[in-house]
């Protein structure tokens, strides 16, 4: 296994054990142990898609799916490929459910450690640091899916029940890791969302001298309020906490919605690379006001199906790695592997897996089920009234955190229409054998994959640019 050196943060840097400064270059292994509708197809969250699958699948065919899934959706070939685009670190998303059952909470499960454990060592062995990130956790920190959140509230924020859960895994995710140079460190809350601004704050603190109390060594990369992109609750603070990484996350809009061209206007507003870059300096205003260093925990654009849009998609990526080595960032690029949205690779369309949910991935896309990557065009008979309804009844509704149009969307598309697909959904799992049961998942082992090319030659292009002009 190839040595890594820790890493700590002195001033804007983070560095190694001989002080040079180091900029981590990643990639997020979403969908993995953290599961998400668009990356691997189901609708809705993964609590309620795992329960349904159970009911339809069975007890042993169930086991048999996702025994197979977490080893075939990253193994060693993964880590080799990740090595050779000059990719150095992964953030690898988990849902606290690996670890203990809301049934029997503090009680740790030996068997998520074990699942987070193989990868980070089989990534070491590669030469690629992880950065653990608590992605989902007991009773939502923020509104959306990948909290594995099944409404529209952030529990989380609201009870101290589930904060000290947090603070009980931490604990024993601390004392795990404490020795092992090759987690570059530890990412707690992935995209907060507390609407007061006061909880987080006072959370991060208690969590700090929790994890410290234990493990003084690792960084800590601690995600700003409204999903990561404001900091304006840690501005009564005069010292950012020691040997800690602020770090936002940075979708820049076009590559993201139903935009047609980069540079070009998207819902009204201009873009460009200057502008881009505006609204990173504005998310990292406060890494610069404080002297700490930047990591962008996630970026990057979707992919459109007939990959027309892939030049000007590629651009607006290559903008953004530009932006982000001017000013010293480190990143990690959302996400590994999914099956065809935005995934540097993608399980072939007409694999197993994949043509077996084929009706669902339909029906998804024409409703607008999926928040990510999704469109409303085909339900806008049923959002157009309620609009109108707000319109006349209440004009000035504006919920938070993003206003009144996507709190519409999350409640009829999100959650309305994609209860009853996920049980259709599940309908298409009935009756497998355990063995066919691991057959499909094994639509997703990376030689069965399909390599994103103009993505991995961008990476390539910006990592090794010696190696790409050979």
């Amino acid at each position: 296994m190839t040595r890594l050196d820790w890493l700590t943060v002195r001033g804007t840097d983070l560095v190694d054990e001989s002080g040079a400064a180091v900029r981590l270059a990643g990639v997020g292994l979403g969908g993995w142990m953290n599961m998400e509708n668009f990356i691997t197809g189901y609708p809705g969250n993964e609590e309620d898609i795992r329960r349904i699958l159970l009911d339809r699948m069975g007890r042993e065919a169930y086991e048999a799916f996702f025994e197979a899934f977490f080893r075939d959706f990253f193994d060693e070939a993964d880590a080799a490929h990740l090595a050779s685009l000059g990719i150095d670190s992964v953030r690898i998303p988990f849902n606290y459910r690996h670890f203990e059952g809301d049934a029997r909470p503090f009680e740790l499960k030996e068997e998520g450690f074990e699942r987070l454990d193989r990868v980070v060592t089989l990534l070491a062995r590669h030469g690629i640091y992880s950065i653990l990130d608590l992605h989902a956790v007991p009773g939502a920190q923020n509104q959306h899916w990948h909290s594995d959140n099944p409404t529209h509230r952030a529990a989380f924020w609201k009870h101290p029940h589930f904060q000290d859960r947090v603070v009980h895994l931490w604990e024993a995710l601390a004392d795990r890791y404490r020795d092992r140079p090759e987690v570059a460190g530890y990412n707690p809350v992935n995209e907060p969302a507390d609407e007061s601004g006061e909880v987080l704050p006072r959370f991060y603190d208690r969590l700090e001298r929790a994890i410290r109390a234990i493990d003084p060594r690792h960084v800590l990369f601690l995600d700003g309020n409204k999903y990561s992109t404001d900091f304006s609750a840690f501005d009564a603070r005069t010292e950012p906490l020691p040997n800690t990484v602020y770090t936002a996350h940075d979708y820049a809009l076009p590559g993201i919605t139903s935009a047609t061209e980069y540079p070009g206007t998207t819902r009204g507003e201009y873009f460009d690379r200057a502008v881009v870059e505006q609204t990173f300096l504005r998310r990292t205003g406060y890494m610069r006001r404080t002297g700490t260093p930047i990591w962008i925990g996630e970026f990057g654009p979707v992919y459109s199906t007939d990959r027309s849009q892939d030049p000007w998609r590629l651009r607006l990526l290559r903008d953004q790695l530009e932006i982000y080595r001017d000013h010293g960032a480190s990143w990690a690029l959302w996400t590994y592997k999914d099956i065809g949205l935005q995934g540097l690779v993608y399980a072939r369309p007409d694999s197993d897996y994949v043509e077996l949910i084929r009706p669902e991935l339909e029906t998804k896309q024409r409703l607008g089920i999926d928040s990510w990557g999704g469109s409303d065009a085909g339900v806008r008979d049923i959002l157009d009234p309620i609009d109108a309804v707000f319109d006349a009844e209440f004009p000035g509704y504006s919920p938070w955190p993003w206003g009144r149009q996507p709190h519409i969307a999350v409640l009829v598309r999100h959650i309305l229409l994609a209860e009853p697909l996920a049980e259709r959904f599940g309908d298409r799992f009935r009756g497998l054998t355990p063995d066919a049961a691991a057959d499909l998942a094994a639509s997703f082992l990376f030689d069965r994959s399909i390599e994103r090319t103009g993505l991995s030659d961008v990476l390539r292009e910006h990592l090794q640019p010696a190696v790409a002009r050979a």
